[in-house]
C-alpha cells in the first residue's frame, strides 16, 4: 500500500483543499444569487451562481493521475499555447538536389561534370 496516495481528512470526510475550494465558491456564487435574483429572475440567477460555482468545485474534486485539475489546465495551456507545435521532419534526398545542381552547372559551362562529389557515399567494395 502506497501511503503517499493517503489523504487526511479534515472534517465532513473533506481534504482541507476540498473545504477551502468549495468554501471559495460559495463566497463567489452566493452573494451573486441573492444580489441578482430580483433583477433577473429566480431560475437564472440560480444558473449564474451555478455557472460561477464549478471551477471551483472542479478544482476541489477533480484528479486524474495524480494530478489536481489546475496541474491538467497549466498542462493543456503550455501544450495548445506556449510551446510550439512539433513540426514534421521533411528529408531533402541529397542525390536529387545534386542532380539540380549538375543540370544548372551543365546549361552555365556546357559540359558535363566530371567526377563525384566527395561527401557523396561511396559504394562499398565487395571482396
Amino acid at each position: 500500500m502506497d501511503l503517499a496516495k493517503v489523504k487526511n481528512k479534515v472534517a465532513f470526510n473533506l481534504t482541507m483543499r476540498q473545504i477551502v475550494c468549495i468554501g471559495a465558491g460559495a463566497a463567489v456564487g452566493l452573494p451573486f444569487y441573492f444580489l441578482t435574483r430580483n433583477i433577473i429572475g429566480t431560475g437564472n440567477a440560480a444558473t449564474g451562481m451555478v455557472i460561477l460555482m464549478v471551477p471551483e468545485f472542479l478544482f476541489a474534486m477533480y484528479e486524474k493521475d495524480g494530478l489536481h485539475f489546475e496541474q491538467i489546465l497549466m498542462n493543456i495551456i503550455k501544450v495548445r499555447f506556449l510551446r510550439p507545435a512539433v513540426r514534421r521532419y521533411e528529408a531533402v534526398s541529397f542525390y536529387s538536389a545534386e542532380t539540380v545542381r549538375a543540370d544548372t552547372k551543365k546549361k552555365k559551362t556546357g559540359r558535363k561534370k566530371e567526377g563525384g562529389n566527395s561527401r557523396a557515399k561511396k559504394p562499398k567494395r565487395q571482396g
